[in-house]
């Protein structure tokens, strides 16, 4: 990678970081939507792993051609890539609505077909570190010694840049620090984005004219991912079909669960079963709480009777088989407390605010102590 080219990617993964600093600072509720799931964020993470599986292969193709080389580090690298981007999406989960095994309903905590978040958070966290340092800083590091330099070359491991390491440092620093709500989300897809860059130099690296990646490639592949990760989240949340037997049934079933917790709730004497500021996915709240037996016997479990099936009543899941969710905000200065369950609707993403349900979601109150 030219030293122009290294600027470049520098430059457009810090302006990156950047843009959602202000973005978050200047527009919280714009930068909020955007970090949810099926986003734009979300799929700027995907297409960024994804065209960095895709060149990290044509990287390892090139090698075989101009070594003879087994390429199975760049290739190994690919697979990786197109992983990491499948697990961003779920798999297309909620794209499809298709139900997970129920292994993954249970041992998954965002009850999502995903196997990185089976693993516990501390756990995701050194893993994400460690590629992070180990790939991006400690590999180039090692290849700039003539000892080890001459291993990875036997081994046919083909090294990410040196010059990509400032960013790789920022990076680690904001998934350390995490100085902002959605830190996580925003440090996935700047790895995407380093990963892009690694695999663009390691492709023009077994190019036949040796030619560096040039900087219309560095700033303009970036550019066409965002563009992706934007049109894609639009077309996410507009190709799903409103059925309207489905929204029926996810009205009566947030309403249905609604009146079980205001019911628990007058049973034990108190204002609420949850607790202020909590949100979560419902089959976690349940037991985390442990309100499994009082659930069994109310309105929502009688919907099974109705032909809701078993399944999506043991798991809490929507008619889309995605999760209800849970949502207790409080304003302890102004008294305002509001409390719904929710599905997010057909579009199977989060449009409801903190304070109400909006958009294409389907919920019930359990309590609205003010209007917001």
């Amino acid at each position: 990678m030219s030293s122009r080219s290294a600027i470049a990617a520098n430059l457009a993964l810090l302006g990156f970081i950047g843009f959602c600093a202000w973005l978050n600072a200047a527009h919280p509720h714009l930068y909020y939507v955007a970090a949810q799931e099926d986003q734009a964020l979300e799929w700027a993470s995907f297409w960024s792993f994804f065209i960095a599986g895709v060149v990290f292969l044509v990287a390892a193709l090139r090698q075989r051609r101009e070594t003879g080389a087994i390429p199975w580090f760049l290739a190994g690298l690919a697979l990786f890539c197109v992983f990491v981007a499948m697990e961003e999406i779920s798999w297309a989960q909620r794209l499809f609505g298709y139900r997970p095994p129920d292994y993954f309903l249970t041992e998954n905590y965002q009850q999502e077909i995903t196997l990185h978040n089976i693993a516990g958070r501390r756990l995701r966290m050194i893993v994400f570190r460690g590629i992070i340092l180990g790939y991006g800083v400690v590999l180039p590091l090692l290849a700039m010694v003539p000892g080890p330099r001459q291993l990875l070359e036997r081994a046919a491991i083909v090294v990410p840049p040196l010059a990509l390491g400032p960013s790789m440092f920022a990076i680690f620093w904001l998934h350390a620090e995490y100085p902002w709500k959605f830190t996580g989300e925003i440090a996935e897809c700047a790895l995407g984005f380093a990963f892009l860059f690694a695999a663009m130099a390691n492709a023009a690296e077994f190019e036949e004219t040796r030619s560096p990646a040039t900087l219309w490639r560095i700033a303009g592949l970036p550019a066409v991912v965002v563009g992706l990760g934007v049109l894609t989240a639009q077309w996410s949340q507009t190709r799903q079909a409103s059925n309207p037997e489905l929204l029926e049934h996810a009205r009566a079933e947030a309403q249905a669960l609604a009146e079980d917790l205001v019911a628990l709730a007058e049973a034990s004497g108190k204002k609420a079963v949850s607790r202020c500021n909590l949100h979560k996915r419902l089959y976690t709240f349940v037991h985390d709480y442990d309100l499994g037996d009082e659930l069994s016997k109310g309105a929502f479990a009688k919907r099974i009777e109705l032909g809701m099936p078993e399944a999506r009543a043991k798991f809490f899941l929507d008619p889309w088989n995605y999760a209800y969710w849970i949502r207790d905000r409080c304003d302890g200065d102004n008294d305002w407390r509001t409390i719904f369950i929710y599905s997010f609707g057909p579009n199977r993403s989060r449009d409801s605010s903190r304070w109400r349900v909006k958009g294409d979601d389907i919920g019930a109150y359990v309590l609205r102590v003010s209007e917001r």
